[in-house]
């Protein structure tokens, strides 16, 4: 993904009912489909199609979508578009948010969805600085003046919450998505999305870039979800899409550069040199040893149980925590074994 950071916050969830970071493309997408009765799937996205996607649309134009007989419409989002109400409504059978915070608020608000799968690893946000006065540790965060969007905030309480450090120790300004505080020097860090490594480009080759997963602050992204309902009723579907997908991955693992080059030919509002520069970054935070041995597409629920539990502790759900157990399905990802590449970050 690159871009804007999602709207976590659980007031905008239920007000528009996605949030994201800022990509390309254009709107409605009909793709894959046979002449025969394929089955139609329609997914919504949080966001534009982007880097974030890239397997999805390997999925389209290696026909992995046609090959399973699916017929699949990418519903791309925007700034002020919804995620959950097609979903729940019916009218998208699946849905991707930006990170797992939103499913675990919507599921605390009483929307019935649970993850299938997890696209990245972690969450792409991170802290960036220079390296005159860098932040590469917990430790650093002491004394700085960190910029951050208002509806990240929450993610730098939980942080602090983690490794017990004093809010009264670190500075919180809000900023807005543009890294130009930090060039000024009016914050000693800014968040934002690593994988917009344009946006970033104004800051430095040499500058320091820190995942908020690397300071405590566990997360997936690239969220796939559906409902109760639909999960129940055809779990088979579900997870020819989530396999569908998988095998794009994979063919974007083993062939980064035409990957990139089909993402920017499918939509040619990304810029192409920029991409190529990305792709490394987006593979690695799309495999791991844990893919290598469950699958692209995996995630761990000792995970999700501590992230909703440290969320919790920081005030996130004031009528009451979501249980584990609701948030997620593995149905999806055991059905779709067999089609989800094991493969660990590329070089790994």
């Amino acid at each position: 993904m690159s871009g804007n950071t999602q709207n976590w916050n659980r007031r905008s969830l239920m007000k528009a009912g996605i949030a994201g970071v800022a990509a390309f493309g254009p709107g409605i997408q009909l793709f894959g489909g046979t002449a025969n009765a394929a089955a139609k799937v329609v997914i919504q996205y949080d966001w534009l199609m982007s880097n974030g996607q890239i397997g999805d649309i390997v999925a389209v134009t290696n026909g992995y979508f046609q090959e399973a007989g699916l017929e699949v419409e990418f519903s791309p989002g925007g700034p002020n578009s919804a995620t959950v109400p097609p979903v729940v409504a019916g009218s998208a059978q699946l849905g991707q948010f930006s990170e797992t915070p939103q499913l675990y608020a919507a599921r605390a608000s009483g929307v019935p969805v649970k993850i299938l799968a997890c696209g990245f690893r972690t969450g792409p946000y991170a802290l960036t600085s220079k390296p005159g006065n860098p932040v590469r540790s917990v430790a650093d965060l002491k004394g700085k003046k960190i910029g951050i969007q208002p509806t990240a905030r929450f993610a730098m309480d939980a942080v602090l919450a983690k490794n017990g450090i004093d809010p009264a120790d670190v500075t919180i300004l809000n900023v807005g998505f543009d890294k130009a505080p930090l060039v000024r020097g009016e914050v000693d860090a800014i968040g934002g999305w690593i994988t917009n490594t344009q946006a970033l480009s104004i800051v430095g080759d040499d500058r320091v870039d820190l995942l908020l997963s690397d300071l405590g602050l566990a997360s997936y992204a690239n969220v796939y979800f559906a409902t109760d309902g639909a999960i129940e009723n055809d779990p088979e579907t579900l997870a020819k899409f989530i396999g569908a997908v998988g095998k794009g991955w994979g063919w974007a693992h083993a062939n980064a550069q035409e990957a990139v080059k089909k993402l920017v030919e499918t939509y040619p509002e990304i810029d192409l040199d920029w991409e190529l520069k990305t792709i490394d970054l987006v593979l690695k935070l799309s495999f791991d040893a844990e893919t290598g041995r469950d699958g692209w597409g995996t995630f761990d629920p000792t995970s999700i149980e501590s992230q909703i539990a440290l969320l919790d502790q920081i005030g996130q759900y004031p009528n009451g925590r979501p249980k584990s157990e609701d948030v997620y399905t593995l149905k999806v990802l055991g059905l779709s074994a067999a089609e989800r590449p094991k493969l660990a970050a590329p070089g790994a």
